[in-house]
């Protein structure tokens, strides 16, 4: 066994992994056998320490990170479960930034492995040590081997086995050490036992101890000596060597267990114990030096009903007090998460997580310190929105309150974002996928009592015309006293695509004053902006004056604008228009075994393949250039994750305005003058 180490400072791990991985139940039994709860709670029965937002109750999966702090040993840690859904990964990496290590949870099963693959290339792009536990073996079909196969094709950094399993008949019924080469029986929701080592395992546990010592040997040069020259290298060095490796983020150990019968979580424990980093070095890893005052990092905001705006933060430095000042504000409130619920506290030190409350100006990825000059690396950008929903109050008198409350939910969720579409006049909420937005739904009702009905988003559709026209048109009015008279003769001509709207005049004669000539332009522009023959806003095309009259008593500003609104309205349907839809630039990513996969979609939205090739920096992945009409988008990114295993994703942009005909074209004009009606 390793040696006895000295007592830590308290020591944060993140708990991540796909959905349905068991996440939320490793925590419990952590917890459990730390002797934090009496009782672990199951995600069925709605008893859990985390997961306890009636939106997580409701879909039965943790919606937001679960803090819950407890003692193992002597020692402080604060375990921080992730949501698991790919569409709510945001907060799982920015909970990852300020950790000292990351357990990345998975099930069994060599398909499996592809969708942790985007989480182990961030951890690895950030040099974040983690521990991989592969969690449900007690109904596993496969093997341990086979599963480490398939997860190491996914990892950058090489996967170490730490323990065999050890079988009777089809079950695991315990497993063997292969540092200290001890076994031990599992017993369920008590530790394990140490039994002698069976000797139908003996070939084994030799081979895949072997495995690891050679995988150790690769990063330290005198275990490499002792293996060639055939010595058995002490225990106490491999567990310092192990320490020393895991720390630098040079190996991932991996163990495995079912965090249901509590097999495998005092070895888990115990490995984090004495090998996860210490709070300094992970304030060295961020960019964070000692300048002798307190700096904490914000990693999540959370707006909550009892005690208003929360910072969570991970103190990094020193110590932080209730009631003192920060350059964004004095700190009014300080909470620790015993168990998960925000607790009164006085202060906290070096490594701990707390809420600092009323920082209003204090936003996720805010370091804070007294003198405001703290300074860390670059925090990861938000996920780019890939998913979007109208939505609205339906009580008029909640509209003010909306915005509000959204403002509010994008500041706890950075993949969350919302705006008025300026082409549909439409707000848009977006995220990250269908899940994310029902979630963010469901929030604004049971937290800021707020009803929202939503929608699926109106594409910006525009018009255009084919051929050019002349068009006479007057305005005349009479009504007693002064009445109106405007009189314009225009060409209409159409314009390449992404040249605007363009007016010019070519008066002679002051047949129009110039005063007036100002008018027509904002009559043309109106009427273009309001909608065409088809009943969508006109681009690209010129308009020029170039004749027209005018009265010394009637004619107006007015009147003339709305001269050259009825020239465009009289004319506009005689220039052969026709509709124009949005382009998107779209690049897809997925594992290369799903390319062929990704040009059927794109090719069954009607879209256009550019071309593909290798991402850059993700080995065994394919960035496929495409163009797709927004109209195709909508719910694409649902059907991508549906065929990649959860892990495909794109970036898009618009493009270009492309001609739209035949019945596509008729059903979009028939439904806008429907609306129209």
């Amino acid at each position: 066994m390793p040696q006895k180490k000295d007592t830590s400072a308290p020591r944060a791990a993140a708990i991540v992994g796909p959905y349905t991985a068991g996440k939320t139940t490793l925590l419990e039994a952590m917890l459990a056998t730390a002797g934090a709860i009496g009782r672990r709670g199951r995600v069925t029965e709605g008893n859990t320490v985390g997961d306890a937002t009636p939106e997580a109750r409701d879909r039965q999966m943790s919606t937001e990170p679960n803090i819950a702090n407890c003692s193992y040993l002597g020692e402080h840690w604060t375990f921080i479960d992730c949501p698991g859904n790919v569409e709510l990964s945001q907060d799982a990496l920015n909970a990852l930034m300020v950790v000292d290590v990351a357990v990345v949870v998975c099930e069994p099963g060599e398909e499996k492995a592809l969708a942790i693959g985007p989480l182990l290339k961030f951890l690895d792009d950030h040099s974040i040590p983690h521990f991989l536990f592969i969690n449900k073996m007690d109904n596993a079909s496969v093997g341990v081997k086979a599963t480490l196969e398939a997860l190491q094709s996914v990892s950058e950094r090489p996967l170490v086995l730490r323990e065999v399993p050890i079988r009777t008949g089809n079950e695991i019924t315990g497993f063997i050490d292969l540092v200290s080469e001890r076994a031990y029986e599992y017993r369920e929701d008590k530790p394990s036992v140490l039994v002698s080592l069976p000797d139908s395992e003996r070939d084994r546990e030799t081979t895949e101890r072997e495995q690891l010592l050679e995988a150790l040997a690769d990063f330290d040069d005198h275990l490499m000596e002792e293996l060639l020259d055939d010595v058995a290298p002490p225990v106490d060095e491999l567990y310092q060597t192990i320490t020393r490796d895991v720390q630098q983020d040079l190996v991932v150990p991996v163990f495995f267990g079912s965090a249901l019968q509590s097999n495998g979580i005092t070895r888990l424990l115990k490995a984090l114990r004495h090998e996860a980093p210490e709070p300094q070095a992970t304030a060295e890893r961020l960019g964070f030096d000692d300048t002798g005052e307190p700096v904490a990092q914000v990693f999540k905001s959370l707006h909550a009903a009892h005690t208003g705006k929360l910072s969570i933060v991970r103190v990094m430095h020193g110590e932080v007090n209730d009631g003192m000042t920060v350059a964004a504000g004095r700190v009014s409130g300080l909470f620790s998460f015993e168990l998960g619920k925000p607790t009164k506290a006085a202060k906290a030190g070096l490594g701990e997580v707390v809420g600092l409350g009323r920082l209003d100006d204090v936003a996720t990825g805010d370091v804070l310190s007294p003198s405001g000059r703290a300074e860390a690396l670059e925090w990861p950008r938000p996920l780019a929105p890939l998913f979007a929903l109208a939505i609205g109050a339906e009580k008029r008198e909640d509209e003010v309150k909306l915005t509000g409350a959204l403002a509010k939910l994008t500041e706890e969720d950075p993949s969350l974002s919302f705006g008025h579409d300026e082409d549909t006049h439409e707000l848009l909420l977006w995220g990250q996928g269908s899940v994310h937005l029902q979630i963010a739904v469901a929030r604004l009702r049971n937290r800021f009592n707020i009803t929202a009905r939503t929608d699926r988003p109106k594409v910006a559709y525009k018009e255009t015309i084919r051929k050019p026209v002349a068009k006479h048109a007057r305005h005349k009015k009479q009504s007693g006293g002064h009445g109106e008279f405007g009189d314009v003769h225009v060409e209409i001509k159409p314009l390449g695509r992404g040249e605007g709207i363009q007016f010019g005049e070519k008066i002679t004669g002051g047949a129009v004053p110039k005063q007036y000539i100002p008018a027509v332009e904002a009559g043309v522009r109106e009427y273009c902006s309001s909608g065409g023959p088809l009943g969508f806003p006109v681009v690209d095309l010129a308009v020029t004056l170039t004749d027209g009259q005018f009265h010394t008593v009637d004619s107006s500003d007015m009147a003339f604008r709305k001269a050259a609104a009825l020239a465009m309205r009289e004319g506009m349907p005689e220039c052969n228009p026709v509709l124009l839809e949005p382009i998107c630039h779209v690049e897809i990513a997925v594992p290369n075994e799903f390319t062929s996969k990704v040009q059927r979609l794109v090719s069954g939205r009607r879209g256009q393949i550019l071309g593909f090739q290798a991402k850059d920096g993700w080995t065994g992945w394919d960035e496929v250039e495409a163009h797709l009409p927004q109209s195709e988008m909508h719910d694409m990114i649902v059907e991508l994750r549906s065929m990649t295993l959860g892990v495909g994703t794109f970036s898009w942009r618009i493009d270009h305005l492309n001609e739209l005909i035949g019945k596509e074209s008729d059903r979009v004009i028939a439904e806008q003058a429907e609306r129209n009606k």
